[in-house]
C-alpha cells in the first residue's frame, strides 16, 4: 500500500511516512515494556521526573489517562486511517467489492485468532479470551470495512450511534445492591470506586462484565470464568469500532485535495475539541474516561489525543518534510504486526539468551535498580534490529 499525497510545495511523495512513523511510535512504546521505569522510580522515590515517567509508562488503575493508555487506541485509530488507502489501492488493481469483503472477513478471523493465540502462549490450553488488541480490532474489522463504503457524514453518524448506544446500554444496567461483596468480582477493598451515575462503569459490576461471565464460559477452560483481574471486557470491541471509525474519517480526509496545512489545523482543532468534551463528560460523571473498558468518554478523549498526534506527525514529516529523524519509527511502523508478535513471543527468550551466553548477572551490570531498564532496553534494541534487517530486505508481515 503506497498512499499518495502532496507536501506543502505541491510535490508528490510516494507514501505518507507520517502514518508509518505514528504507528511505529506506539509499537515501540508497547515493545519497550516501559523500560523498567516503574522499578527505577521505586528505587528513587524522591526523583520527580522518574515518578512522572513511571506514571506515563503504565496503565492507570481505572479513571484517567497516561501515555501508555494511548497505545491501543492509537493502533486502532491507525487501522481506520489506513482503510481508505487500502481500498483505493485494491480497486486500482482491479479487485471488486466481493473480493475485498472476503479479504476483510478473512483478516478479521486471523486477527481474532492471533490475539487468542498470543494470550494462550503461557497457558496449558487455549485461553479463549478476546480482550487482546488484535482480537478487539478483528471483532470489529469487517463492520469497519462496510462502513468505509459509506459517505463521511454517514460514517460519523454511525460512529456516534455506536457510542451513544453503548453508553445507554451501560446506563440502563442495574447497579450492585447495597452491601455487595466486591471481593467476589476481584475488586479490592481500597479500589477507587466510581460514585453516583458514573458507577455504571465501575470495575467488574457493569453490563459487559456480566456478559463475559456468560459468554466466556461457553468455551472450554480449566476453571469457570468469574472476572477479569484488570477489568478488561470482550464487548469493548464495540466502542473500539467507534475509535476505528474516527480513524476512518481521518484517513478519508487525508485523501482529499485540501491544502496540507488546512488538514493539520483541522486535525488539531478536532483533537482539542474532543479532549475538552471528554474531560467534561468525565468530570460530570456522564461518561467517565476509563480505558480498560473503553467507555464512551474514553472513545471521545482518546480520539482527541489520536487526532493531535496525527496532526503532529503529519505536519512535521509529510508537510514540512522532516523525515530522516523518523526512520527508526518507520522501520517499526511498516512491520507493526511483526513487532507486536515478537514482543509477545520472543522478548523473554532474547533476555534469557544474554544471560546464558554472556553472564547470568549480565543485567545486574549497573546495579539492581537499573536491571529492569537494562533488560527492556536490550530486548527493544534486538527487536528493532530484527525489523531493520527485515526492512532492508523488504520483508513485511501483513494480514
Amino acid at each position: 500500500m503506497t498512499p499518495k499525497t502532496e507536501n506543502a510545495q505541491g510535490n508528490p511523495i510516494s507514501r505518507l511516512v507520517s502514518l508509518d512513523a505514528y504507528r511505529g511510535f506506539v509499537m515501540l512504546l508497547m515493545a519497550s515494556e516501559g523500560l523498567g521505569l516503574s522499578k527505577l522510580a521505586r528505587s528513587f522515590p524522591q526523583n520527580q521526573l522518574l515518578q512522572f515517567l513511571s506514571y506515563q509508562t503504565d496503565h492507570v488503575e481505572w479513571v484517567g489517562c497516561s501515555l501508555w493508555d494511548l497505545i491501543q487506541p492509537s493502533f486502532s485509530f491507525m487501522v481506520g486511517v489506513a482503510i481508505p488507502y487500502s481500498i483505493a489501492s485494491r480497486i486500482a488493481k482491479g479487485d471488486g467489492f466481493g473480493k475485498l469483503l472476503g479479504h476483510a472477513i478473512w483478516r478479521s478471523l486471523l486477527l481474532v485468532l492471533l490475539g487468542v493465540f498470543l494470550r494462550s502462549t503461557n497457558s496449558s490450553m487455549t485461553n479463549w479470551t478476546f480482550e487482546d488488541t488484535l482480537s478487539q480490532i478483528g471483532l470489529g474489522y469487517t463492520f469497519l470495512f462496510l462502513v468505509a463504503w459509506m459517505k463521511p457524514r454517514t460514517q460519523f453518524v454511525v460512529g456516534c450511534l455506536i457510542v451513544f448506544g453503548y453508553w445507554l446500554a451501560f446506563a440502563l444496567f442495574p447497579l450492585p445492591s447495597p452491601g455487595f461483596d466486591y471481593a467476589t468480582v476481584g475488586v479490592p477493598a481500597d479500589f477507587p470506586h466510581l460514585q453516583g451515575f458514573a458507577a455504571h462503569w465501575d470495575k467488574n459490576t457493569n453490563l459487559a462484565a456480566a456478559f463475559d461471565t456468560w459468554f466466556l464460559n461457553l468455551f472450554h477452560r480449566p476453571k469457570e470464568f468469574s472476572y477479569n483481574g484488570g477489568g478488561y471486557l470482550t464487548l469493548s470491541f464495540i466502542p473500539t469500532l467507534a475509535t476505528m471509525i474516527a480513524g476512518l474519517l481521518a484517513g478519508g480526509y487525508l485523501r482529499t485535495q485540501a491544502e496540507p496545512m488546512k488538514k493539520v489545523w483541522r486535525f488539531a482543532t478536532v483533537g482539542v475539541s474532543c479532549l475538552v468534551l471528554g474531560w467534561v463528560l468525565n468530570k460530570t460523571g456522564v461518561a467517565p474516561v476509563v480505558k480498560r473498558i473503553w467507555t464512551p468518554g474514553w472513545v471521545v478523549f482518546s480520539a482527541g489525543w489520536c487526532c493531535v498526534l496525527l496532526a503532529f506527525f503529519y505536519a512535521v514529516i509529510d508537510v514540512k518534510g522532516y523525515q530522516k529523524w523518523a526512520f527508526p519509527l518507520v522501520v517499526v511502523g511498516m512491520n507493526s504486526i511483526a513487532m507486536y508478535c515478537m514482543a509477545h513471543l520472543i522478548g523473554g527468550f532474547i533476555a534469557h539468551s544474554f544471560e546464558i551466553h554472556i553472564s547470568s548477572h549480565f543485567f545486574q551490570t549497573f546495579g539492581d535498580a537499573f536491571s529492569r531498564t537494562f533488560v527492556d532496553g536490550t530486548v527493544l534494541l534486538v527487536l528493532w534490529s530484527i525489523l531493520l534487517w527485515m526492512y532492508r530486505r523488504k520483508i513485511f508481515l501483513k494480514i
